[in-house]
């Protein structure tokens, strides 16, 4: 269970996406998503799986990590690409029964939602599996950083994060041998009722609960003990360098920005 998550995983590769600025990765990130919605057509949606399948050439990790991420919400993924083939009229009408149609528009709208929803978790998985955490919230309080006009606590928001980051897989692994546990003393969790599986997992949820609440104390003591002190004055061990080859993506997504317009219905 634990080697399945993906969310706060890092591969450490000596690949091209790697060695670029996470400030580049995450501002690419949040332009690819922003383009991904001007998409309405198959040119429009194969040129940003284009665009995404080179990323993850370029970035050495494996595409069964990918394949990972989209498994485990797929039925999510499907539920909604049905909603929207079920409950989009069109001109070309090949069922109607009440509320519910099945049209060339809604089979068309339902696949490019269910792509979408594909190339943003590929996206999204690229950006954390090929950025350390800690370079990754470094990035945040950089961009955040115009909002110290209005007091706005920014050194501490981006530590949050970070540790929140930090200690996913630690809990997940967690709760794995936690299940493990009660597995052996005759317990199961994916059989029974819905109401029955809910009371499985008090025994889940508690002792992780706790191990959290005690780990809390022992984290904030042992910054403590190596004088960790937040705010301004505080340095960073590694300084976020920018280089022309990060200057050369992002212009490469104004140039995706600019066919996916041009390609637009």
């Amino acid at each position: 269970m634990g080697q399945k998550l993906i969310v706060g995983r890092y591969i450490p590769i000596d690949s091209f996406i790697h060695r670029l600025d996470s400030r580049a990765k995450l501002l690419a990130t949040i332009l690819y998503l922003i383009v991904l919605f001007f998409a309405n057509n198959w040119m429009t949606y194969l040129v940003l799986t284009l665009f995404v399948g080179l990323g993850i050439y370029f970035s050495g990790i494996s595409f069964s990590y990918f394949l990972r991420g989209v498994r485990h919400m797929i039925w999510l993924i499907t539920f909604t690409a049905l909603l929207q083939i079920l409950f989009t009229p069109g001109s070309t009408m090949y069922f109607q029964y009440g509320f519910f149609y099945i049209s060339r528009e809604g089979i068309l709208s339902g696949l490019f939602i269910f792509l979408r929803f594909v190339l943003i978790i590929f996206i999204s998985t690229l950006l954390t599996l090929s950025t350390e955490a800690l370079d990754l919230t470094d990035a945040i309080e950089f961009f955040l950083k115009p909002l110290k006009i209005f007091k706005f606590p920014i050194h501490e928001m981006t530590l949050m994060l970070a540790l929140a980051l930090r200690f996913i897989p630690t809990m997940v692994d967690e709760a794995e041998v936690i299940m493990n546990a009660q597995r052996a003393r005759g317990v199961s969790f994916n059989e029974g009722p819905i109401m029955q599986r809910l009371k499985n997992l008090v025994p889940l949820l508690i002792p992780l609960f706790i191990s959290s609440y005690d780990r809390a104390p022992q984290l904030a003591t042992a910054m403590e003990a190596r004088g960790y002190q937040g705010g301004e004055k505080r340095t960073k061990y590694r300084e976020l360098t920018w280089k022309k080859t990060d200057t050369a993506v992002l212009l490469s997504f104004l140039v995706l920005f600019s066919a996916v317009y041009m390609l637009r219905v």
